[in-house]
């Protein structure tokens, strides 16, 4: 959908989508009983070994709407510390 909204909009807006996956917000982490077991437990998933932090996912929101990324558009950016889907 981003390749087509960047294709139809260029003259006018850059179209980008940012595919973050699990974030550690409260609204995941506050309704488990052991915050840490389970940290542990989804960041095996992520090559990183942990859950990505929001201010992680607001910077490359912040990247794409800048001068430094003038000419990225049509993009499906994952900021998802190389998740992997099992």
């Amino acid at each position: 959908m981003s390749k087509v909204l960047a294709y139809e909009l260029a003259h006018r807006v850059r179209v980008n989508a940012v595919c973050p996956g699990p974030v550690e917000t409260p609204l995941l982490m506050d309704a488990r009983p052991d915050r840490e077991a389970f940290a542990a437990q989804v960041g095996k998933a992520y090559a990183m070994k942990r859950i990505p932090r929001p201010d992680e996912i607001a910077s490359a929101i912040c990247f794409l709407a800048s001068d430094d990324a003038s000419f990225i558009t049509g993009t499906a950016l994952a900021v998802d510390g190389g998740r992997v889907y099992h």
